[in-house]
């Protein structure tokens, strides 16, 4: 059964004989809305330069790390609204975008501070790529799908040169491996929700097939299950952190896809990837341990 966020079903619902239909809601609480907070937990990959690249104790660089995620939070939700106002038609035709603030005419169509120079080109490229995705980048075939994942590689790029570490090769291939793997998931859920009518939705799903995005998402889930046993193993990881023990944390990594997949299959959801995360309580918890498990082997007692 397809997954519907809280504010969804509360829009759906009509009053029971008797009852008050509820109060009009004012246009900040849609614009907040049309913003979409449930989708930052997307910018939490911020933070994985600050975990990895030893900075975790380090005040300065929690402060600075936080900041660039406040920034991209903001960031990315300007995005969500402009890509809302150009995607209004088709919205309208989605079963579940279609309650949208804008989509269903809640909200009439009618800030950046520096951090550091590098910061401010990352977040500058951020903002310049989904525009590009808003506009002609969405409709070309497997070019759609790339632009979301090296959106979140600007984003680990971006939490990493903010608190002045390295960019690590290991953390861009994951991350945009990982990236993929959810990308190509939304697409599917897309194609298979939809159906006959996923073509006046979105037209480029028409060159996508649940056969096709099954053997790209069988792909890049072998990738980065590969890359992340690597980069465990590798002797510059070994060397880095000063322990062998990273390996442990591959079950998590497992576990994780393992569930995302049979959430996608199974429950039919992968619609989107951050309301799955916070709505599913065995995914979170195991993105947790696995944060967790991390800290305490590069900073507690098994380093």
């Amino acid at each position: 059964m397809a997954r519907h966020s809280i504010p969804d079903i509360l829009d759906q619902a009509e009053p029971r004989q008797g009852e008050l239909r509820p109060v009009t809601r004012p246009a900040l609480w849609h614009v907040a809305r049309s913003l979409r907070p449930q989708q930052w937990t997307k910018n939490l990959i911020i933070f994985g330069g600050l975990l990895f690249g030893q900075r975790l104790f380090d005040l300065r660089s929690v402060a600075y790390a936080a900041a660039a995620f406040v920034v991209f939070c903001a960031l990315s939700g300007v995005v969500y609204l402009l890509n809302d106002v150009a995607d209004r038609d088709a919205d309208r035709r989605h079963p579940l975008k279609r309650h949208r603030p804008i989509a269903s005419g809640a909200l009439s169509t009618s800030a950046a501070f520096a951090l550091r120079v590098e910061f401010g080109f990352f977040a500058t490229a951020y903002v310049a790529l989904l525009a590009f995705y808003s506009g002609p980048l969405k409709h070309v075939v497997i070019i759609d799908v790339l632009t979301i994942a090296i959106g979140f590689v600007l984003r680990a790029a971006a939490g990493a040169v903010v608190i002045d570490v390295p960019i690590s090769n290991w953390l861009l291939v994951i991350t945009i491996l990982g990236a993929l793997f959810l990308a190509l998931s939304k697409r599917r859920h897309e194609l298979v929700l939809l159906a006959n009518e996923a073509t006046s939705h979105r037209a480029t799903l028409q060159e996508y097939s649940p056969y096709l995005l099954d053997q790209m998402i069988s792909v890049v889930t072998a990738s980065t299950l590969v890359a992340y046993a690597f980069y465990t193993i590798n002797p510059e990881t070994v060397e880095k952190f000063h322990t062998t023990h990273l390996g442990l944390t591959l079950p998590f990594l497992l576990y994780g896809i393992f569930r995302y997949l049979y959430l996608v299959h199974q429950k039919e959801g992968g619609g989107s990837p951050a309301e799955m995360l916070l709505n599913d309580r065995p995914l979170l918890l195991c993105v947790a341990l696995w944060a967790l498990a991390v800290a305490l082997i590069i900073y507690g007692p098994m380093k």
